[in-house]
């Protein structure tokens, strides 16, 4: 296993994730007193393990048509137009 790549992809998924509207949607469910803190935890994981399934094969599957340089570069053209709308929005 290329433990730098593990850990570049560890690192960056974790920080995307950190105060998101998926954390804090989970939070919402598991401040539910009347929820089960583990029935969250294991719904919470599965959706993100499945729509990382999801961005491997799309990531696969784009590979075989674009370079990886510019799939790259629309997606951090994509992370930049997010940034200024979310700038434009406050």
């Amino acid at each position: 296993m290329d433990l730098r790549l593990f850990l570049t992809v560890f690192g960056s998924v974790f920080l995307a994730e950190i105060g998101d509207k998926t954390q804090l949607a989970t939070m919402l469910y598991a401040s539910g007193a009347q929820n089960s803190r583990l029935v969250v935890f294991l719904a919470s994981s599965l959706a993100l393990v499945l729509a990382s399934l999801i961005g491997v094969i799309a990531g696969a599957a784009l590979s075989k048509v674009l370079q990886g340089r510019a799939i790259g570069i629309a997606a951090g053209i994509g992370f930049i137009a997010v940034g200024i709308w979310v700038i434009a929005k406050a």
